[in-house]
């Protein structure tokens, strides 16, 4: 850990500002809803005073998320959420540039990891942003002391909210929670779109390979499972769905794609996604009957979705054939191929979201900062949802960044939709 700047960071090469300023400075013109927010954050401060820890995935769209919060008036730090997600040279950019403290590093261990996690505590948080609510789970578990410090959490990713509303039945969240994840404006877009054709992006500049002709599974039809089967149809795939829930295996059926369960699609997958926040949902019977150089990788958040502790078992050789692409040779003699040791593999292999889609997200991330501080006290514990006018207003920037105009009703039409006694 070294100290430049007066800022205490755990980055791995300061020397990579410049390149990660640059990368910083590209995605913030795809961002222009964050811009603004950012501005009127610079001349009102609303979060003067507030320390923030902030665990994401360390990007250049992130880093302007973490702008928006220091320009708010935010003692903020930020962590990684996951051990492959960190853009090296925006670590850097963020530490020397904008004088925001960082410990995140591109593969870092999960000791690292943790570490970092016990500093984001440290930092005695007021509100703490989270993926995949690590740091509040590691809060509520080990540092009681410090919940009286809590002002409340913010939460974008659906494995997160899934361990939010857990906490809260078990009783042990005991502050406000603003589900991010569910606003309309994050996963009407992020997950789908942004998911969609980030998925796809890392894994072919892992492999290179063409998908068109190739049969594609993908595991879960959620709104991040139904942008990554619509991408991969869009790229010539024949897709294969995979389903836990009814309603998602009707949809996903009428939406044009072949529903089975995965030991059916096992068989016949070249490449395996999953999607589904779950544990093991790809394991030692689907690998057995796998075709020889079958692919698996995983867009959920945490690396648990594929069993690789028995696929390690099964192997008798795993060697690196590209950069995140490693070769599990069996005893049967097949291989399978696994793409960024199965965490999430449009970070772990790519950039992950576009910009564009992002700016949608991280404006939900900053605007419920700020609904957080200027309720403090009032909101209850447990989940709450990004206010609908809040998320109205960042679609209504997005539509003016991209040069859209819609109708309004007439005051005729006003009366008539919310009326009841004007019929036919």
């Amino acid at each position: 850990m070294t100290t430049t700047l007066q800022l205490k960071y755990d980055i791995k090469d300061i020397t990579l500002a410049a390149q990660g300023k640059q990368r910083i400075e590209w995605a913030g013109r795809e961002m222009p809803v964050l811009r603004q927010i950012q501005e009127r954050f610079a001349q009102e401060k609303p979060l003067a005073g507030i320390r923030i820890s902030a665990c994401c995935h360390v990007t250049t769209e992130t880093a302007h998320l973490a702008i928006a919060l220091k320009n708010a008036g935010a003692d903020a730090i930020l962590i990684a959420s996951n051990p492959l997600s960190t853009q090296d040279d925006v670590a850097a950019s963020l530490v020397a540039d904008y004088g925001i403290p960082v410990f995140a590093i591109k593969g870092e261990d999960n000791d690292t990891y943790h570490r970092h996690v016990q500093t984001a505590l440290d930092h005695r948080p007021n509100i703490i942003i989270d993926d995949g609510s690590d740091v509040v789970a590691t809060l509520v578990q080990t540092r009681q002391s410090q919940l009286s410090d809590i002002i409340g959490t913010t939460e974008e990713t659906t494995t997160g909210i899934v361990r939010l509303k857990a906490m809260f039945k078990d009783g042990v969240l005991s502050f406000p929670a603003m589900n991010v994840n569910d606003a309309d404006t994050k996963h009407f877009f992020d997950n789908r779109y942004g998911t969609g054709q980030s998925t796809l992006d890392g894994i072919i500049r892992a492999t290179n390979v063409l998908l068109a002709g190739k049969t594609i599974v993908v595991a879960g039809y959620g709104w991040c499972g139904k942008g990554t089967a619509m991408r991969a149809k869009g790229m010539g795939g024949n897709v294969i769905v995979t389903e836990i829930d009814p309603i998602r295996a009707i949809e996903a059926a009428m939406d044009g794609f072949q529903v089975m369960p995965m030991a059916e699609a096992a068989p016949q997958g070249d490449l395996f996604i999953t999607v589904t926040g779950n544990k093991h949902v790809i394991r030692r019977e689907h690998f057995e009957v796998m075709k020889d150089g079958a692919m698996v990788c995983n867009s959920g958040h945490f690396d648990i979705e594929i069993d690789l502790q028995s696929l390690g078992d099964m192997a008798t050789e795993v060697k690196q054939v590209r950069n995140f692409t490693q070769q599990y040779l069996l005893s049967n003699g097949k291989s399978v191929i696994v793409l960024g040791e199965g965490r999430l593999v449009n970070l772990a292999a790519a950039e992950g979201h576009p910009s564009a889609v992002m700016d949608m997200s991280f404006a939900n991330q900053a605007m419920a900062c700020e609904y957080l501080v200027k309720n403090k006290g009032s909101l209850e514990p447990g989940l709450h949802s990004i206010p609908e006018a809040v998320d109205k207003e960042i679609a209504r920037l997005k539509l003016v960044a991209m040069g859209i105009e819609v109708d309004t009703l007439t005051a005729e039409q006003e009366l008539y939709i919310n009326s009841w006694t004007v019929g036919t």
